[in-house]
């Protein structure tokens, strides 16, 4: 079984096993890194998605930083049991694990979060279909992260401010455009 390290935050250094899922592609600890670096280090009291939790690196990160609130979903019952056994072993109190569809959860949630992580399975349409759910689950000024096999520029309203690329992974952050 492979594992994930937490690259900052009170769990820092902490390693998670990852479940063995064809496809899964946790997000390595230097894109991690860039990824907070743009958001900032200090995420106390936000609300965050990570819509296609897979490993749950982006959750456990964003946690780890303070976030008062993480959902992590996930359908795959074998990735989603390791996520669960990982939140448990962390016990962090923000960790919420979902077991369930992405559409699914975006049109059924009465919660609003502050950034959502998109990082979903390679080549299945799924950013144009959560696309027009993403809006009612957006807290104001709330931001989305992307990762996928192509540049996102913009998505749901929301304008890419920050891009990179890692590999064949292209990855950027959205918010609004300030007027």
């Amino acid at each position: 079984m492979s594992q994930l390290r937490i690259v900052g935050g009170q769990w820092r250094s902490r390693r998670l096993r990852v479940a063995e899922v064809p496809g899964l592609r946790p997000t390595p600890d230097r894109v991690r890194e860039t990824l907070f670096n743009w958001l900032g280090q200090d995420l106390d009291g936000w609300a965050c998605l990570d819509l296609f939790a897979g490993s749950g690196a982006l959750g456990f990160e964003a946690a780890s930083r303070g976030a008062a609130q993480v959902v992590l979903l996930e359908r795959d019952p074998r990735a989603f049991a390791q996520l669960q056994q990982n939140a448990d072993l962390l016990g962090g109190e923000a960790l919420h694990c979902r077991k369930g569809d992405a559409e699914q959860y975006l049109r059924a949630t009465g919660d609003r979060f502050d950034v959502i992580f998109l990082d979903p399975p390679f080549r299945q349409d799924w950013l144009a279909r959560v696309e027009p759910l993403l809006p009612r689950v957006m807290a104001a000024g709330g931001c989305v992260y992307v990762e996928a096999e192509s540049e996102v520029p913009e998505l749901a309203g929301l304008r890419a401010v920050k891009t990179a690329k890692a590999g064949q992974v292209h990855y950027q952050l959205l918010r609004a455009e300030q007027g």
